[in-house]
């Protein structure tokens, strides 16, 4: 009898990060090639910005301009998340966060209103993070 096996997910842009959404608020502003490398998520300062996918902080500091509190998470596949805006990191550089784990308080540093900006990259290129979330 000929074996029979459910068909595979088809990986997204070549990986299988299982990603969730970093916050609750509603999209304000897409990923544009070539314009913004991200996505913006409305909120409130304070509320909960949660770490996409299981990884290594690489980054927690305010030394990149224009992305205020910044916190960066290296994940497999050599895929890294940006959570930029925030009022303030939880999360330390080096630490092992867990996916869905509390890592960033919401915020408005560096930024016009209280937002988080959620990146998505491989290899520092940016991807449509959009593509790579489950659907709202």
């Amino acid at each position: 009898a000929p074996e029979t096996r459910a068909p595979e997910k088809p990986a997204l842009s070549g990986d299988d990060v299982d990603w969730m959404w970093p916050a609750n608020g509603r999209l304000i502003a897409p990923y544009a090639e070539g314009g913004s490398k991200g996505v913006d998520i409305e909120g409130r300062i304070g509320e909960p910005v949660l770490a996409a996918e299981a990884g290594k902080v690489t980054y927690a500091g305010s030394g990149i301009r224009g992305y205020g509190n910044l916190l960066i998470i290296q994940h497999a596949n050599s895929l890294s998340s940006v959570y930029a805006h925030n009022s303030r990191l939880l999360a330390k550089e080096g630490q092992q966060v867990a996916r869905g784990q509390k890592i960033a308080e919401l915020g408005n540093s560096d930024a016009d209103l209280a937002k988080l900006h959620f990146e998505i990259r491989r290899q520092g290129k940016p991807l449509d993070p959009i593509k790579l979330l489950p659907p709202r």
